[in-house]
């Protein structure tokens, strides 16, 4: 691979200058940390069964660097590999750029390869040398274009052969995974396969995913995260300013999150709507479709006799899956497409495939699903993605949500109930905070968190992820370490059956980022108070420039201005 020519903007200019600050404890390289243990750890559920799965990498303690001579562990070159996994988010780049400035630091003649293309670059044995030079054009960018990224899993025997006898053949010490709760579930699914077969290279994780849901005590944020939902917010803050000025339109605005809604919470903490839904609170209180849709309908005619008719309403991507009625046809249809996947490959036509599908359903799962608009039943039927999930970001709820609101309000008019206007817009925001310029948190971040797991690498801790806490604090002043990846895991059912997997951190409802929403939503509704955050700011004061999310401050007792 050449070294990347391209014409560049002048913040990007500006940004490949940007140096990332490193927690103290790490400045002086690898050789000057050591490796603290602390005690066995257990999974988070299923703990019998998770053991059974992962009887080499089960238990494991947790990780702290602390000062120390490690200089022994320097002296020797190593050959480290990369993989991106997953969807992109921003500081993908700056996770490759502190791995290898970790391993140099260590050995100059330690070595960095990508697999290209993501997993199936391991076994397909596609990959490149990163080198200081060919990692220069990429610090401080957003995207994941240096080796790219892919959802392949490696869990076949033949897949996992073929990645054994390729990292070897390229003769790796390590193998760090860069990517969500899937793609590391996998890390350590190939962790313990390696412990196995007596292979000794180590596979460490790193935390990636713009939907905040891979976290814990050890793992405070997700990477992307942080840009991600400011570049949302500025999104967000821009349409309720020209609402604000026009007056006349309802927005309904979905934001990325699968299958938790940290970033729709997030981005109303940041804006302040008239409006947010919160998936795991819908579950919680089992809410129907119906009821959903009563609860913005009363608003919408509250806010209609204040002489209101515009408003605008945060929904989460996954919002569907957490309706306990949705819930359940979604994973009776799961199952159904797993178990007639060769039945329904014969099958012409969508109407033919949903008939056919609706004679597998309980009664009451079918009467739901043909209760829905054509549009939303064929899409809950799409083929599912590599682990087995529904494509939810491909089913557009806020378009189901506005149809639904619009039948409910004729009615209304045509009982003498409601005389306001409802003329709705509807926006999508996921792709659009994929790939954005780092933030000054995610840059520092990512940067820690790369060079965090060239440090787990070099002291051999296979099946950790890279782990950097206290993250409210100043950058300088993280501390960094591995938290055992095994311990996160539960049991979850996936195409139709039982599989270990990282579980999910949802949105807590007792936890003070949902707390501090629940105290202010009233105000929000009827009041417009809304917030126009503007974009990511990566020059000025550092109360500006480096500020991390209200979810995090929250969480760790800090208070919103």
């Amino acid at each position: 691979m050449s070294v990347k020519k391209c014409a560049c903007s002048p913040l990007q200019e500006h940004r490949a200058k940007f140096q990332p600050v490193l927690p103290n404890i790490l400045k002086k390289g690898p050789a000057f940390v050591k490796p603290k243990l602390g005690k066995p750890t257990k999974s988070v559920a299923d703990q019998a069964t998770v053991k059974k799965i992962f009887p080499n990498t089960y238990g494991l303690p947790a990780v702290t660097f602390v000062k120390g001579n490690n200089a022994a562990l320097c002296k020797k070159a190593v050959r480290v590999g990369v993989v991106l996994s997953g969807g992109q988010a921003p500081g993908g780049h700056n996770v490759i750029g502190g791995l290898l400035d970790g391993l140099k630091k260590a050995n100059s003649k330690n070595k960095l390869f990508g697999f290209l293309g993501g997993p199936s670059g391991i076994v397909d044995n596609k990959l490149v040398e990163i080198t200081p030079a060919l990692m220069q054009a990429y610090r401080n960018t957003g995207g994941f274009d240096l080796i790219q990224s892919g959802r392949t899993k490696i869990e076949t025997d033949e897949q996992l052969t073929a990645a054994k006898n390729n990292l070897i053949k390229n003769k790796l010490d390590a193998l760090v995974v860069v990517g969500g709760d899937d793609s590391n579930t996998n890390a350590c699914v190939i962790a313990e396969y390696l412990k196995q077969q007596h292979v000794d290279i180590s596979v460490i994780g790193v935390p990636k995913t713009i939907d905040g849901d891979l976290k814990n005590e050890h793992i405070e944020a997700s990477f992307g995260f942080d840009t991600a939902t400011k570049i949302y917010a500025e999104l967000v803050g821009n349409i309720e300013r020209d609402m604000n000025s026009a007056r006349k339109y309802w927005h309904f605005v979905r934001l990325m999150g699968r299958s938790a809604s940290h970033i729709t919470l997030e981005v109303g903490l940041k804006t302040h709507p008239n409006a947010v839904l919160v998936g795991e609170e819908v579950l919680a209180k089992k809410m129907t479709l119906k009821q959903v849709v009563k609860n913005l309908v009363d608003l919408i005619v509250k806010r209609a006799k204040a002489g209101k008719n515009y408003g605008i309403v945060l929904v989460p991507e996954g919002l569907i899956e957490f309706i306990p009625e949705m819930k359940e046809l979604i994973g009776a249809l799961n199952d159904a497409l797993a178990d007639h996947e060769a039945a329904l490959a014969k099958l012409a036509t969508p109407a033919q495939k949903k008939e056919f599908i609706l004679a597998k359903l309980p009664k009451k799962l079918a009467d739901l699903m043909r209760s829905l608009p054509d549009g939303i039943a064929r899409q809950l039927m799409l083929d599912r993605d590599p682990h087995g999930n529904v494509q939810v970001s491909l089913i557009e709820t806020e378009k189901l949500l506005v149809e639904m609101i619009k039948t409910e309000l004729a009615a209304l008019k045509k009982a003498g109930k409601y005389t306001g206007k409802f003329a709705t817009i509807t926006h999508f925001f996921g792709y659009e905070g994929r790939c954005g310029v780092p933030s000054t948190f995610d840059a520092n971040y990512t940067y820690a968190l790369g060079y965090n797991a060239a440090v787990l690498a070099l002291n051999k801790c296979s099946g950790y992820l890279s782990s950097v806490r206290k993250l409210t604090r100043k950058a300088q002043d993280w501390e960094v370490g591995g938290v055992p990846l095994t311990m996160m895991m539960n049991i979850e059912r996936r195409k139709g059956k039982e599989k270990p997997v990282i579980k999910k951190a949802l949105v807590e409802l007792k936890g003070e980022p949902f707390k501090y929403l629940a105290k202010n939503r009233t105000i929000w509704a009827e009041q417009d108070q809304f917030v126009f955050p503007g974009p990511i700011q990566f020059f000025g004061p550092a109360e500006v420039t480096d500020i991390t999310t209200y979810t995090l401050m929250l969480e760790q007792g800090k208070k919103l201005k």
